[in-house]
């Protein structure tokens, strides 16, 4: 099945626990970024609707398996590069675990656990800042948008909207595709790696570099109704700049004997809070 076909079908299955708006996504449904005059329903189009899921390849100290990228997360902007962050200083939540746990999203957790990791262990403070940087300026997820509004189901929705998207985006199953692995020893051209993701989407990725070594993706989507269930649109990035790479890339291997030693600490009441 194309990717195309499979953002769409994954999209549209919205959250058990959720009621975000009902929103159009046919056709002639409005498009995030695509609009002349301003945006009148905020709840069905995103004001900040330049999407972008963003992964992660950290190889020292390494996170997540030796053979899959890791998510770094999903941040919208003004369809130009430019945004908004911390828009919500009333839900800088710090207990994502804790409400995806009473949401019964035990196996959302345990995925986020696997393969959403910090270099320096504290996946849960990652999850946070996430949240609080970019979640939280979301218009579609604003809880006045939601119907039978209980606290912190927008996270919910948000954080399994990242994960849906991440699982449709097996960054090192493209590479692999064009013959890219990781190597100590062969490096890649830029042409090759940008074409090598070009190639399953039909618009670019971003990639950026440190050091000519390459470590994260960005993939960017405009969005059809609300982040929590709408349809995500594949698009050439607007605005992001550079991709931070020279002509000449390494894509090294992970060592996995400097995966860091995971020390989050939460502890959770029942019920959300």
């Amino acid at each position: 099945m194309a990717l195309r076909t499979l953002l769409a079908a994954s999209a549209v299955l919205a959250p058990v626990f959720a009621t975000p708006p009902i929103c159009p996504i046919g056709p002639l449904a409005p498009l995030s970024c695509h609009n002349t005059t301003a945006i009148k329903n905020t709840c069905c189009t995103e004001v900040q609707g330049q999407v972008l899921q963003v992964q992660f390849w950290d190889t020292q100290p390494a996170t997540g398996p030796a053979n899959h990228w890791t998510i770094h997360g999903l941040w919208p902007d003004y369809c130009d590069g430019t945004y908004t962050q911390y828009c919500d200083e009333s839900r800088q939540y710090t207990n994502i675990s804790c409400i995806l746990e009473a949401a019964g999203k035990n196996d959302l957790l345990a995925y986020m656990r696997k393969y959403w990791k910090d270099q320096a262990g504290g996946d849960e403070s990652f999850w946070e800042h996430e949240w609080g940087k970019h979640g939280t300026c979301y218009s579609t997820l604003n809880p006045s948008c939601y119907t039978k509004y209980h606290p912190q189901e927008e996270v919910v929705d948000f954080f399994e909207q990242v994960v849906r998207l991440f699982k449709l985006l097996p960054t090192y199953d493209f590479l692999a595709a064009a013959n890219i692995y990781p190597s100590a020893t062969k490096n890649y051209t830029n042409t090759e790696i940008m074409r090598a993701l070009h190639r399953v989407r039909g618009v670019n990725a971003t990639i950026e570099c440190e050091q000519g070594q390459l470590y994260e993706v960005e993939y960017t989507f405009n969005v059809k109704g609300s982040v929590a269930d709408g349809l995500f649109v594949p698009v050439e990035p607007l605005g992001e700049g550079t991709n931070g790479c020279p002509e000449v890339i390494q894509y090294l291997p992970k060592n996995i004997s400097s995966t860091p030693v995971v020390n989050n600490t939460e502890t959770c009441s029942s019920g959300l809070v």
